[in-house]
């Protein structure tokens, strides 16, 4: 039975090893097939996937895209995209300067609540492969600094969706998000969606062309994980799940999986011809 993980990070994004050093720990822990979704940058699937012809481990080249919708941000997974599109390079590109931008105005929000936190201790806490600045670079960079007392009291306090040093500008729309995912030629999955939106917004994505939704996480209480399959299903759209692995700070890779019943549908789109399964 193949084993499947579709909702992996690297160093490249906000994980914490390297698209290589993530390979080897996918086959350690056992998996088959993997999709390294690393958060607005693809700049680590050419790696793993070198790394990968060493084994018999299979990478599907993803991405994971933040958007902004009303008060929320919501982000929506791209599998099998095109690396080389000019659709998603320009994406990429805008990406980084944005959260570049975007993480200036969450420390300088920090540094007018009296946290003195510097804009090069977020990218001392990223490390030179960072591609992209992200939370929880500057999570840990408030952790080493001895301005939190443990990473998560960073998300808590100050900037989660709703925290006061949270800052929401320059993310595409959720439209604009499956536009680009297709014009690269992938499939378009809405990820971890937060329950209480999901019941008014499934329908309206689904309209706009969303592909899938991500319904099985080792996270995701049970209920909302029927509750999810069973919208899909009803809307025609497609079934995924990954752990959302950063490293091995969190459990090990391979311990959740998916096997291939979970995602037929998936494994049946065109776009995953190259699995033949």
């Amino acid at each position: 039975m193949k084993k499947f993980d579709l909702h992996v990070h690297s160093h490249v994004s906000d994980g914490r090893l390297s698209p290589a050093a993530v390979v080897e720990a996918a086959v350690a822990g056992g998996l088959d097939v993997i999709a390294i979704t690393d958060h607005d940058t693809v700049l680590g699937v050419e790696e793993a996937q070198a790394a990968a012809r060493a084994y018999s481990l299979r990478v599907i080249p993803g991405v994971e895209v933040s958007t902004r919708h009303g008060d929320h941000e919501l982000h929506i997974l791209g599998y099998w995209i095109d690396i080389h599109s000019p659709a998603f390079l320009e994406h990429q590109e805008t990406a980084r300067r944005r959260r570049a931008d975007r993480m200036q105005g969450m420390v300088g929000k920090l540094q007018n609540m009296g946290i003195p936190v510097r804009y090069e201790d977020v990218i001392e806490a990223a490390g030179p492969d960072a591609a992209v600045l992200a939370r929880p670079h500057l999570a840990r960079a408030l952790l080493a600094g001895g301005h939190t007392r443990w990473y998560g009291e960073a998300f808590e306090r100050y900037i989660n969706d709703t925290g006061p040093a949270f800052v929401a500008e320059g993310f595409p729309s959720v439209v604009d998000a499956i536009e680009m995912i297709h014009a690269a030629g992938g499939l378009a999955v809405w990820a971890h969606p937060p329950r209480d939106l999901f019941d008014r917004e499934i329908r309206g994505f689904a309209d706009a062309g969303i592909d899938g939704v991500e319904c099985l996480r080792p996270t995701m209480a049970p209920a909302d994980s029927q509750l999810f399959e069973a919208a899909a299903r009803e809307l025609g759209l497609l079934i995924t799940g990954g752990s959302d692995w950063h490293g091995p700070l969190h459990a090990g890779l391979g311990e959740f999986f998916l096997r291939p019943d979970d995602i037929r549908g998936f494994l049946d789109a065109p776009q995953s011809a190259p699995l033949a399964m």
